[in-house]
């Protein structure tokens, strides 16, 4: 930066003087570097922002260039085989990796195949072309999933084992059998009916596995797993296979004979041409509901309390760091709250939904 900054000088020097006379060069150049060194000084609060709530290949732990430390996390990719390495040279160096005869880069946290020289063609919209392989790596927030989900098997493995000794809950048990008969009181009974023991499993994982991840994006270094949106898509997903396979006839009847037998044939027709198109179309909407707010809420939060943060640094001001972090402090205990009421939420609408599907004909 300081041989550009020297080059930028050197330029106004030599050429300013065309334009605004010799007595304006000293000014001139001094407005240059001043403007040179601001922008060196500019906080990117964007890039940063979507730094911390997007996924990475690496899980980086604390400070910047070659004295930052962090975990690289491996790379795998499926391009004309298995192709296993890890990400460390992705973030060091020229950025290149060779596999197996082929030439890799990172462009914004996704893997693109290139040349020897890292060259990357750009659209219009400066979106790189190159072909991306398929890429199944263990990123931050496939380490927090797997966190998440061996915590629950010893949470819950923990509980079993309690229950062998009596049947009165003690210790960590005491703590979940609440949550877990409110699970099947107040989600499961009330809204599948009586067939809601079927469902308690899936039920169960829904709502503990939601809980942790979310409170778990709330520490500090941690990656924001609930609020990437493949998470929540895959969530949504599963729950559109389990509704529609648990669709009984008067479901599927609902869906393409909403009127029944109330009309002729010949009457529903023309009113069946926009009806039934909008019912199919529901079946969509459902889970793209569910996917669209628990990202959008847990990401919003994240959002908020990251440019809470930087505040301090936009400003360039220790007097604004009490109330920023005052501000900080009651959004993210804010945040416990939404932690646990997205997870109630997500379960929820799900076991309103399989009950709608396996309802009988009244």
């Amino acid at each position: 930066m300081q041989q550009l900054r020297l080059l930028t000088l050197v330029l106004s020097f030599f050429l300013l003087p065309l334009a605004y006379g010799q007595a304006d060069v000293n000014a001139t150049v001094e407005e240059v570097a001043d403007t040179t060194e601001a922008e060196e000084n500019e906080f990117d609060l964007v890039s940063t922002i979507m730094h911390h709530v997007s996924d990475a290949h690496e899980w980086h732990l604390w400070g910047e260039g070659d004295s930052s430390v962090g975990l690289y996390l491996p790379v795998i990719l499926l391009d004309d085989g298995i192709k296993m390495f890890s990400s460390k040279p992705f973030y060091y160096g020229d950025g290149i990796v060779e596999s197996g005869g082929k030439y890799y880069t990172l462009h914004h946290e996704k893997i693109y195949e290139t040349d020897a020289a890292g060259t990357l063609t750009m659209d219009e919209e400066e979106h790189p072309t190159n072909p991306m392989p398929l890429d199944f790596s263990i990123t931050k927030n496939v380490v927090m999933m797997i966190m998440g989900g061996l915590l629950l098997l010893i949470l819950f493995g923990s509980v079993a084992r309690s229950y062998k000794n009596g049947m009165v809950p003690r210790g960590l048990a005491g703590f979940l059998e609440p949550l877990v008969i409110f699970v099947r009181e107040d989600i499961a009974k009330p809204n599948i009916g009586p067939k809601y023991k079927k469902y308690m499993p899936y039920l169960l994982t829904l709502f503990f596995f939601i809980w942790i991840l979310n409170l778990t994006g709330l520490m500090p270094g941690a990656a924001n797993a609930s609020g990437n949106i493949a998470f929540t898509l895959t969530l949504a997903a599963i729950t559109f296979v389990v509704v529609n396979f648990s669709g009984n006839k008067n479901y599927w009847k609902h869906i393409f004979d909403p009127l029944g037998d109330q009309m002729p044939w010949y009457g529903k027709l023309p009113v069946y041409l926009i009806l039934v198109p909008v019912e199919v179309l529901g079946l969509f909407t459902k889970p793209i509901a569910l996917m669209v707010r628990l990202f959008a809420n847990i990401t919003a939060g994240h959002i908020i309390v990251l440019s809470f943060v930087s505040l301090i640094f936009i400003l360039q001001s220790y007097a604004v760091a009490p109330g920023s972090i005052l501000l900080t402090l009651f959004i993210n205990t804010l945040e416990l709250l939404v932690a646990a009421l997205q997870a109630y939420i997500f379960t929820l609408l799900t076991a309103l939904f399989i009950g709608m599907a396996v309802e009988e004909a009244h």
